[in-house]
């Protein structure tokens, strides 16, 4: 190989060795922005959140007392009737000619009532006179305690037709809501077995719903030390299925707590009570029986709380945290214990691991990690804007 193209070969290594060592010049990055806010700190009460079931406060099943073909169905079903009113109507005529007959027979035993009395009066007159028998006496005064015991058995007996006959009209015996009739005229109903229809109590409305059995024991610890008012002055709040924001508008009060606990479920049940007021036919009521609700069991007077909002909280291995930032802007790593949670307003109560003045990251938590130097736009915890990924 010829000795120039050796050397020729060797410088261009050299040259392209020592390009390839160059390396572009470090530039500082600038330190990553996040979004902080304060807690907030409010007087809020402590409360549990359970699911129940709407149910009436009076439920009646109607069935006839006498046994007859119905004439008449005086309601439309689904109507809200009020507590009189007339619902069927029974054939009244053979019940009609029961009274007649008792009546009649009620007549002749005080029309002959009146005829002993006299009779009594006259041989007894007579019997102390001597111008008569006391046997005779003795004949009438029995005649008329026999008279006296079969008029009584006769006047019950025309009360019992009458009994009868006023159970041919059979009215409503509560007011509220009646479902369908099962029956329609011209149909034979048998005394108490035929069912015709149900009706349902309107207002007020009950909810039952299982509480767990450490509630219960927190519940019963808060009484015991005056922290809850009596029982009919515990507030419950309720949601139906379309409170997607958990703000539980309808209020009642505490009505009524079970005597056992189920040993199975480890619950117990407990009932609030409702106002359910409606103004027909543009009113209806809210509430129906058996409804799904979302009841809310405030179980203390109000204490002063941290709340921040739920966007601000991480896991790390089970655990639940939040980054802060201090007064130099360094990321600090705190582990917090949670309380209850505000649905309504995405805030999450902070049980330990916050002070009030704290800087919470709520967003741009992902960026950072503890330690590290930021820079900060402070917005309010409740209003949250979300930021655009840099």
């Amino acid at each position: 190989m010829n000795y120039r193209f050796c050397w020729t070969i060797t410088t261009l290594s050299l040259l392209l060795l020592t390009a390839c060592d160059r390396r572009e010049p470090k530039t500082k990055r600038p330190p990553p922005v996040v979004t902080v806010a304060a807690p907030k700190v409010e007087a809020v009460a402590d409360f549990e959140d359970f699911t129940g079931r709407t149910d009436a406060v009076s439920t009646v099943k109607i069935r006839a007392r006498v046994t007859g073909y119905l004439v008449r169905v005086s309601f439309k079903d689904g109507d809200i009737v009020k507590q009189g009113d007339l619902l069927y109507q029974i054939d009244p005529r053979p019940f009609q000619a029961d009274v007649d007959a008792a009546k009649g027979a009620v007549e002749k035993l005080e029309a002959q009532q009146k005829l002993f009395v006299l009779q009594v009066k006259r041989y007894g007159d007579l019997a102390k006179k001597g111008a008569a028998a006391e046997q005779d006496y003795d004949e009438y005064l029995a005649k008329e305690a026999e008279n006296i015991g079969a008029l009584k058995s006769a006047k019950a007996q025309l009360e019992h037709a009458e009994l009868n006959l006023g159970f041919t009209r059979i009215t409503a015996p509560i007011t509220g809501k009646i479902s369908r009739t099962l029956l329609t005229a011209g149909n034979l109903v048998n005394a108490d077995s035929t069912e015709l229809t149900t009706i349902v109590s309107i207002d007020p409305m009950y909810a039952y719903f299982p509480v767990e059995e450490p509630t219960l024991l927190e519940v019963q610890r808060m009484t015991r030390e005056g922290l809850l008012p009596s029982r009919r002055e515990v507030p419950v709040l309720m949601g139906l299925a379309d409170d997607a924001h958990r703000r539980f508008p309808l209020r009642g009060v505490l009505d009524f707590v079970n005597n056992t606990v189920d040993p199975q479920t480890g619950t117990i049940q407990v009932r609030g009570q409702f106002r359910n007021p409606y103004q027909l036919p543009h009113k209806p009521p809210v509430l129906v029986p058996g409804l799904f609700v979302r009841v809310r069991l405030e179980s203390a007077l109000p204490r002063q709380t941290i709340l921040v909002s739920e966007r601000a909280i991480m896991t790390d291995q089970g655990e639940k945290f939040v980054y802060v930032v201090d007064r130099q802007n360094k990321v600090a790593y705190r582990r917090i214990t949670l309380g209850m949670k505000l649905d309504d307003r995405r805030l999450q109560a902070i049980e330990s691991g916050l002070k009030p003045d704290d800087r919470v990251v709520v967003a741009g938590g992902q960026r950072v990690r503890p330690g590290a130097t930021v820079e900060t736009e402070t917005v309010d915890m409740e209003n949250i804007e979300p930021k655009q990924p840099s």
